[in-house]
């Protein structure tokens, strides 16, 4: 087993002696000599730059190049490994784990469609690591030092941190580079964080930040939070075959979202075998000659649970320290950097983006937020092009559990505290034909339409694939265009997304009225005449 501190997406600078990235096969080196090459020389600064990125990650990565595509001059800054969480530690290696642990439960499920697999099936948990790391090692050429300083950034490995109002040092391996710029972007993400369970650090841990170096699968793991992270990992071992207890201190799985769509998940991972312990308190962890010991109250009783590993899932915290943000009047705090609507800092220079000022810790997210930061930082108001600002953002997330649960804009409860009348449509998986003939009718579709007009204001969708289907929604609110468009719209039969339509139907039915179709029957009997 990796110790918690062989991690991939560690903020600190490894010893030399030490690889950047565990285990030390060929396809880690391939990914390390891609996103922090060992032989990597920062250039020399030639003259001032219009805006210095500090972060490699997707904010960070995105605001470079196109910042760099639009012809400006542009320094990128990563002290670890470029493609940040996303491609080391987060998306990439957690969607590949998922997709192998799918195809498991999808071969033991294979007598259902007719498929024998036998006594003589094996499966092999070395084998699926593996694979993670050989694609993410792939993906990782896109967001190499090499492809970013042949689109035109200045990439620099080392530390970066603001030396003063217009420059930035970075700390290399062979010396310092003071870098002097128009702007700046803090883009330096954020790292996993465990809660303050007595015990945890002495037992040790894993986040998802070291778990995906695991080569050997722990026969007996215990995953502490039930939010997105926790109930992802927590499927994915339990098909792989991990014996999986699952911690979480409210009541239930995935706390914000739908009760329903929740539970529907929640009964999915019961099947898959996952154990789990919600309304948790007084939570302890004790190391025993056994393994690790968690002490639990769950739902007023006492639980005892003995684990090989415990991955904790529970949160995140920005990266702000050691960028000298104090010395140039950017005010941070335990949520991150502060920024206005524009992603502007308390120092008027420098913009952030991404999980260190976000709470939308999503990939797709820092990519919106890059966006607005090139305009607001290259293209100021005063430039006639207007502000771009994240309060008009419309944003989708998924979580990719099985079922996935998709969500885009406000729940229920959300848009009645605003005020406004609410009208809620709900329908059903099980009513769907490809969804029937897939044999995965788990979920529903719902959307919440503004009363009075076809103004969708959010959606949840539970399903195979919601994470893929949400994106119509999104769409259609992120354009203005409302249930109207979306009933007049053809969908292919059979797809899982005629369930928009049919959501949709289900609105029009309802504003079908009595006295509607009163009249309508006097008028076709009188055109009968």
């Amino acid at each position: 087993m990796m110790s918690r501190d062989a991690r991939v997406g560690s903020s600190s600078m490894a010893a030399p002696a030490q690889p950047l990235v565990l285990p030390d096969d060929e396809y880690n080196r391939t990914l390390v000599e891609n996103i922090h090459p060992s032989n990597w020389v920062n250039p020399e600064p030639a003259g001032r730059y219009n805006i210095v990125v500090i972060g490699a990650g997707t904010a960070g990565l995105i605001t470079a190049v196109v910042a760099a595509g639009l012809g400006a001059k542009v320094a990128l800054v990563e002290r670890h490994l470029m493609g940040g969480d996303c491609l080391n530690v987060g998306c990439v290696p957690s969607k590949a784990v998922i997709r192998a642990a799918n195809v498991w439960a999808q071969l033991r499920n294979a007598s259902g469609f007719g498929a024998q697999m036998g006594s003589g099936a094996s499966y092999d948990f070395g084998e699926a690591m593996a694979r993670m790391r050989q694609v993410r090692a792939r993906i990782s050429r896109l967001d190499s030092a090499e492809r970013y300083t042949s689109l035109g950034v200045d990439v620099y490995i080392g530390q970066g941190r603001f030396t003063g109002q217009d420059k930035a040092e970075v700390e290399g391996p062979a010396g310092n580079r003071t870098l002097s710029f128009v702007n700046a972007a803090v883009c330096t993400g954020a790292r996993a964080s465990a809660p303050p369970v007595p015990g945890l650090e002495d037992a040790g841990y894993l986040t998802n930040e070291t778990v995906f170096s695991l080569t050997k699968l722990p026969p007996r793991i215990a995953v502490i939070g039930a939010g997105p992270i926790g109930c992802e990992l927590a499927q994915a071992f339990a098909r792989f075959g991990s014996r999986v207890s699952l911690f979480e201190a409210m009541h239930g799985i995935m706390p914000n979202e739908d009760r329903d769509a929740a539970e529907i998940v929640q009964r999915v991972m019961a099947k898959d075998g996952v154990t789990l312990f919600c309304c948790g308190k007084d939570v302890r962890v004790e190391r025993t000659p056994e393994g690790k010991r968690l002490l639990v109250e769950s739902h007023g009783q006492r639980h005892e649970v003995i684990v090989d590993e415990i991955v904790v899932g529970t949160g995140r915290s920005p990266n702000v320290q050691g960028l000298g943000l104090e010395t140039v009047g950017v005010e941070f705090d335990t949520t991150g950097v502060r920024v206005n609507e524009r992603l502007q800092s308390t120092n008027p220079r420098i913009y952030a983006a991404g999980d260190v000022c976000s709470r939308y810790k999503f990939t797709h997210a820092a990519d919106a937020m890059a966006q607005i930061l090139i305009q607001n930082a290259l293209f100021p108001h005063p430039l006639g092009l207007g502000y771009a600002r994240t309060d008009s953002l419309t944003m989708p997330w998924c979580t990719y559990t099985t079922p996935e649960v998709a969500h885009v804009g406000l729940y229920e409860a959300d848009a009645k505290k605003t005020g406004m009348e609410v009208e809620t449509y709900t329908y059903h998986f099980n009513e769907i034909d490809r969804a029937i003939l897939d044999g995965e009718e788990e979920g529903f579709a719902r959307l919440h339409i503004q009363k009075g007009t076809d103004r969708i204001l959010g959606a949840t969708i539970v399903s195979a694939h919601a994470g893929d289907l949400i994106s119509e929604v999104s769409v259609a609110m992120n354009a203005r265009v409302g249930a109207k468009t979306i009933a007049a719209t053809i969908h292919p039969y059979p797809t899982r997304a005629e369930i928009i339509k049919k959501t949709v139907n289900l609105w029009r039915k309802a504003h079908f009225t009595p006295r509607t179709k009163a009249f309508l029957t006097r008028l076709f009997a009188w055109v009968r005449r």
